[in-house]
């Protein structure tokens, strides 16, 4: 971030200063040398951290619903795991909403509710209560960040039957049949697999 005189400046936005007024482009123009002729200093921006799940960079909110005692009062505090938790009744709500018709004409005309709605309807429900194991079940903040908002997939070494990480062999087979020394011997074999850590998906809507 760049300051003038203890006030930000942004690129493109012109800007005025001992009464003169610089153009939008200058900062994008102007050399080093320039800029500190001018009085201009480059501060490092404020760290940055997820509102949701921690009060400050370092500091994480509760994971689990805490009771206290304070002036004689007793005050529960809601952590994390039980907002998320509720957060995965609102999402199944809402998948299921869309259908809620189909139930509602099928009891009102005596009608048979279709087998893939009831299907689906049925997924939606499993799906948000695996979730909502998932996440009680997390050890910390970043597991829960993780659970949640995680990559689809990881790229991680490869293993052989026995769990231990493999690496590249120091010979290999040429296209003419032999055996020759191979470049990157000694490296990690890597492969993509799906996200262990993230938690169970939820149905693709009909």
């Amino acid at each position: 971030m760049l300051k003038l005189d203890n006030k930000p400046l942004s690129y493109d936005r012109a800007f005025t200063h001992n009464g003169i007024q610089y153009p939008a482009n200058w900062l994008r123009l102007s050399s080093l040398d320039e800029r500190n002729a001018l009085g201009i200093t480059e501060v490092s921006n404020d760290p940055t951290y997820d509102q949701r799940f921690y009060w400050n960079v370092s500091t994480p909110k509760q994971l689990d619903d805490k009771t206290e005692t304070v002036d004689g009062v007793e005050v529960k505090t809601t952590g994390l795991k039980t907002l998320w938790s509720n957060t995965q009744d609102q999402i199944a709500s809402s998948l299921l909403s869309p259908s809620d018709w189909v139930i509602i004409k099928a009891k009102e005309t005596g009608t048979h509710i279709p087998a893939t709605w009831k299907t689906y309807r049925a997924a939606v429900r499993t799906a948000c209560n695996t979730r909502q194991t998932e996440i009680n079940a997390v050890a910390g903040v970043p597991a829960l960040i993780e659970l949640l908002f995680g990559a689809a997939t990881v790229t991680q070494q490869k293993k052989d039957s026995e769990g231990v990480g493999m690496v590249e062999p120091d010979t290999i087979t040429n296209e003419a049949g032999e055996t020759v020394a191979n470049p990157v011997a000694g490296q990690q074999v890597m492969e993509t697999v799906t996200n262990p850590a993230i938690a169970t998906a939820w149905p693709t809507p009909i």
